[in-house]
Formats: C-alpha cells, structure tokens, sequence
C-alpha cells in the first residue's frame, strides 16, 4: 500500500530505461527546497531551467546538468518539487539518487505515488487520474487522443454538470418540503425539476451505451479468422502480421489455440485472432478448440470469414451476425471469379492491402468521433448504472420525501465517480497502474 504521509519527500527516476541520453530524477514532498540548495547551492527562479553541478556531501561533483524547482502548490503534485536533469548513465543515476535520499526524510517513491499526490491535493480528480494512466500506456493515436481528452477535465465536467444538475434538483425538491407553506416558496416546481431529472436520466443512458467503442479503442476493435481446417487462417495472420505468428502446416487441425496479434490501422487498435479450424469430425482436443472458436467468432466486431474450395464445413454457419467479410483465400490456386466479398492470397500478397484498407475502415467506423466524451471504465459504467436505477426510481410514483431521497443516492454515486466521496478503497488499484516515478 502506498503511503499518504506528508512528511515524507518522495524522489524517483521519472525517465525512461538507462543507459539514455537524458535521465529525469524527480523530487516532491517539504524537504525539497533544502535538498536543492544541498546538492545544487541555491534555490533557482521557479519553474526556469538552471544549470550548475550537483554536488555530494563531500563537494565532490556527481555531474553537471540543468535544475527546474516548481514551489507547491503551483507544482504537478501540489507540494514543492524539482526536477534533476542529467547524464542518462546508470552510475550517474545512482550516485543522484543515493545522495538525495541520504537526506533524512527523503525516501524512493512507489508506483504511482507523485500522481496519487496530486489526486489527494486535489490537482486531480479520478478521472483525470485514469486519464493520465491510459495517455502513459496508449501505442494508437485514437489511444492518445481519448487519453488527452479526458486528462484535460471533459470526462470530469461532464460528470460534474450531471452532478449539479442533480444537487440542484434536490435543493429545488426539499425546499418544496420543508417550505411549502412560506409565500416565497413556489406551490409547485415538479414540472421543471422532474422533467430535467428525466432528460439526465437519458444522457446517462445514451452515454452507457457508448462504452463498447471505449472498449475498442483502448483494448482494440476486434478481429476474427474463422473457417475450416487448411483453409489459409494461420497464413493470413502471419501476412497481415508480417511475421510467423501462428504455425502453418498442412496438416488439418494444427491450430487447437486462439493465437492474437495487435495492428495500428489508421490510428485505430486492430485485435487479429487466429482460430482452431472448424469441422465437424474432430478429436476431444479440437473440439475444445472448434467451440471456443465459434464462441469468438460469436463475440468478435468482425469475422473475417475464409473459405477454399471444398474447405467449407456445415458448422461455420453457425457463425452469424452482419459483421462478416467472405474471403477466397489462395487466390494464387484458384482460377475464375470467386464467390466471395474478396479473393486474397498470403502467399503473392494478392488482395491483401485492400483487406487491411477493408479493415480498417470497418474500425474507423465502428469506434466513431474520437472527440466524443465516452466512459472509460467499467467503474464508471457501475455508478452511472446505479445512478439510473435510483434516477428512474425517482421519477416513478410515490411519497416525495422517498423521491427526494433516490436523487440523494444518485448524487453520491456522482460523487464516488469522480472522486469526491468515499473512493478510498479504489485508490491503491488504480495507483498500481502506474510506474514508478510518475
């Protein structure tokens, strides 16, 4: 667990992986002004580059490089920090580290402690938090986007309209409760209150509903191989992968595993799984394989449905939905028009650039605006869920003060989602996330 103490400084490499041409070491908590002027002589112009040796106890020069000191609480985490800019060799890091944790109070931050620091100081919500742990692990550039969206606050305003929305109505509710009688109170003001309620209650559901595309542009749009045994499966995965992913053999039956490799089309995550062929006579152990490949299949954005010559096997229609691409595959053995979507070949590479244009479209497509402020978390889809419940319980008939009480629970569900309330429980989860010196 990690620990909350303000009276401890924290002090990591925020950089990357040494030997580098640069290594970033960063420094927060209330010592830090004094390990400064220890190591570096002087305080410097806050948030300006200086640059000078930094020293040990000795005076002996460790390395010369620059120094940013960012007083709190205009700093990342709220409290004072500096950052030490220096040679990226691993003896140069150590030797930083070793001295300014030789100051009393001084210690090595742990996974995610400087941004969990900035959550408590209220430089961050959870949303933006998460935010910042995608933005660190995004390889696409629909990642990026959707990260940077939601770390610059949209997620979190968007939450917090609701919120107020809500505080609003009930404030407006318990005063016709507790003030019916007073003359500046209205008599009525359900038609106002109840119809917004209504309208929210919507925009929550609309903005549910959304998650799946979350969903496929954090974990990827996902992408199915399927049919029968030799019917050029493994071999278009490897194409398409551009290495020898999956095992090819002629012998039927040879992949029994699903086997996945991730592509970047179009700035989009694209998940590619290669599946068991399928059949109907067929061992114990392919069997397994068989049902869990129509099982993807079932599950997957897309089918990418291969079939050669007599390869075609009575069970692929099992496989169903309108998501599904029809492939002839070894177009390189195969003479005259093929009664598919399109004909490719793994081996010459024939069709192969307009499958992955094909592909990519289709996920382009399916994961929409990326400026489109979605849920990015299953937390987020549970409390938004069990705000609902009690939005729709509220609009329903019955006593006001049981209503008025339904819009309380809905407001601290709002509240847990971005942090406000009771979320201490959640904290070293999501902090785990992070690596060390961020």
């Amino acid at each position: 667990m990690i620990s909350s103490s303000s009276g401890d400084s924290i002090v990591a490499l925020s950089s990357g992986r040494l030997p580098a041409g640069v290594a970033v070491i960063r420094l927060s908590g209330p010592h830090t002004r004094f390990v400064v002027e220890t190591v570096f002589g002087t305080v410097p112009t806050p948030r300006q580059a200086a640059y000078g040796a930094f020293r040990d106890t000795r005076r002996e020069t460790i390395d010369s490089g620059l120094l940013l000191f960012f007083p709190g609480p205009r700093s990342f985490t709220g409290e004072d920090c500096a950052e030490f800019h220096v040679h990226g060799g691993k003896a140069v890091a150590a030797a930083l580290l070793r001295e300014v944790t030789s100051v009393p109070g001084v210690r090595h931050a742990e996974a995610g402690e400087f941004t969990r620091r900035a959550f408590l100081n209220g430089k961050l919500d959870l949303p933006e938090t998460e935010a910042l742990a995608d933005l660190l692990l995004a390889e696409t550039e629909a990642q990026r986007r959707q990260a940077v969206l939601n770390a610059s606050g949209a997620q979190s305003e968007l939450y917090a309209s609701w919120r107020r929305r809500l505080i609003n109505a009930r404030a407006m509710i318990e005063a016709e409760l507790d003030f019916a009688d007073e003359a500046d109170v209205p008599g009525s003001v359900a038609d106002t209150i109840w119809a917004d309620v209504e309208s929210l209650a919507n925009e929550m559901r609309a903005h549910v509903s959304a998650y799946h595309r979350a969903e496929m542009i954090r974990d990827g749009y996902d992408v199915v191989i399927a049919g029968a045994p030799n019917a050029g499966k493994s071999s278009l995965l490897n194409a398409l992968a551009r290495r020898d992913a999956a095992i090819v053999s002629d012998e039927p039956g040879t992949t029994r595993d699903l086997v996945e490799v991730s592509l970047d089309l179009s700035g989009v995550k694209v998940r590619i799984t290669d599946t068991a062929g399928i059949r109907d006579a067929a061992g114990k152990v392919e069997a397994m394989g068989i049902e869990r490949s129509l099982r993807r299949a079932g599950e997957a954005d897309l089918v990418l449905l291969l079939e050669h010559g007599a390869s075609h096997a009575p069970r692929i229609a099992e496989i169903g939905g309108e998501n599904i691409i029809r492939i002839a595959s070894k177009a390189d053995l195969v003479t005259g028009e093929a009664d598919a979507d399109l004909a490719v070949s793994s081996l010459t590479g024939e069709g192969l650039s307009e499958l992955i244009e094909l592909i990519a479209n289709r996920a382009v497509e399916a994961v929409g605006n990326i400026g489109d402020i979605l849920p990015s978390r299953l937390r987020h889809i549970d409390l938004l869920q069990q705000t609902q419940r009690c939005l729709v319980k509220a609009l329903g008939d019955g006593l006001l003060e049981l209503r008025a009480e339904e819009l309380r629970q809905a407001t601290g569900y709002l509240g847990r989602l971005t942090g406000e309330i009771d979320v201490e429980d959640l904290l070293d989860v999501i902090f785990s996330q992070f690596c060390i010196g961020k």
